[in-house]
């Protein structure tokens, strides 16, 4: 690394404590404008800067770590997931890779039981027709949803934030069931009172709500597809915080069109910021402007994590969240 403070580029604005963090540790450059950056700019950056601090809007793809410079030594991504990052490209190059796990856990949990929430009791829809004057007054038959209590959830992908959804869940008296690569430990299992499921496609049809919190990976790609969408039961409700590309939207847009499910909560999207005009044309339908991380406490933890990453790098050791296992 250069003996002089390493220029460390923020591709967008972070929280000003953070900031003004960076900026008394590093030779920060930040964007100011908050303007996300072209392909360009992304090139223009990693050929430049010594550390990158790129999010989820940055496709970090492999013409674009082409570009990176001798300088560039290491991606330290505001964010936990990284599937915008090549990261075999950025290892071919000996770039170091570090994410910000566990500090977003809570507020993304918050975020799936609110769609959840919203999505079976139907309340987006109740305020709509409210604001529009189309409220015909309290009846007894009148825009029902669904009770909470009693319900399974089927959670596909047990990390912390899985984790997480189901403790709030079971705290509203759900049934807990979930599908992930390997099983929990037992005393956790008995804790959540979860039903383990290895096959994700037997769970499925048993489900009231089916919440997708595993990370966006070459095997996970379409995970809920549209043979396994066609297996949910019609009182379903899907619910996505996890990355757009795990569900095959056309498949559930045909299949909440077509009334085969009940309905959705959605935050997250296949081409963000870009939404499938076909799901903001549904009711059944809660939409979220990918916001599973969106306080100030979370925000504020993540640049936190950030920093630690790239002073621990700095001062010669590995990052504590790196993301290569080799590390």
């Amino acid at each position: 690394m250069p003996q002089d403070k390493p220029l460390v580029i923020a591709t967008r604005r972070l929280p000003a404590s953070i900031e003004a963090r960076l900026s008394e540790l590093f030779d920060a450059r930040l964007n100011t404008d908050d303007h996300p950056m072209t392909e360009g700019e992304l090139k223009e950056a990693v050929a430049q800067a010594d550390i990158l601090v790129p999010t989820v809007s940055d496709r970090l793809d492999a013409d674009v770590l082409a570009a990176a410079g001798p300088r560039l030594r290491m991606i330290a991504n505001f964010g936990v997931g990284v599937d915008h990052i090549d990261l075999q490209a950025a290892a071919a190059r000996g770039l170091k890779v570090s994410n910000t796990p566990g500090v977003l856990t809570d507020d993304t949990a918050d975020i799936t039981l609110i769609l959840m929430l919203n999505a079976m009791r139907r309340t987006t829809e109740g305020e709509r027709l409210l604001r529009a004057g189309k409220w015909p007054g309290w009846s007894p038959t009148w825009h029902l949803g669904q009770a909470i209590r009693g319900k399974t959830l089927g959670i596909i992908g047990m990390g912390r934030i899985g984790r997480a959804v189901a403790e709030r869940a079971k705290a509203f008296g759900m049934e807990i069931h979930y599908h992930n690569r390997s099983r929990l430990p037992e005393e956790q299992e008995k804790a959540l009172q979860a039903t383990y499921w290895e096959d994700v496609e037997a769970m499925l049809p048993r489900m009231n709500v089916v919440s997708v919190n595993c990370p966006r990976t070459p095997e996970t790609v379409n995970m809920l597809s549209r043979q396994r969408i066609a297996t949910l039961r019609p009182d379903c409700v899907v619910v996505n915080t996890a990355r757009g590309g795990v569900i095959d939207e056309e498949a559930l847009a045909d299949a909440l069109a077509e009334g085969r499910i009940a309905g959705a909560g959605l935050d997250v999207y296949d081409n963000e910021p870009r939404v499938n005009p076909r799901l903001i044309a549904l009711e059944n339908v809660v939409l979220a402007p990918h916001m599973g991380s969106s306080t100030i406490e979370a925000r504020t933890a993540m640049g936190e994590k950030v920093i630690i990453n790239i002073k621990t790098f700095i001062d010669g050791h590995t990052p504590p969240d790196s993301v290569f296992d080799d590390d």
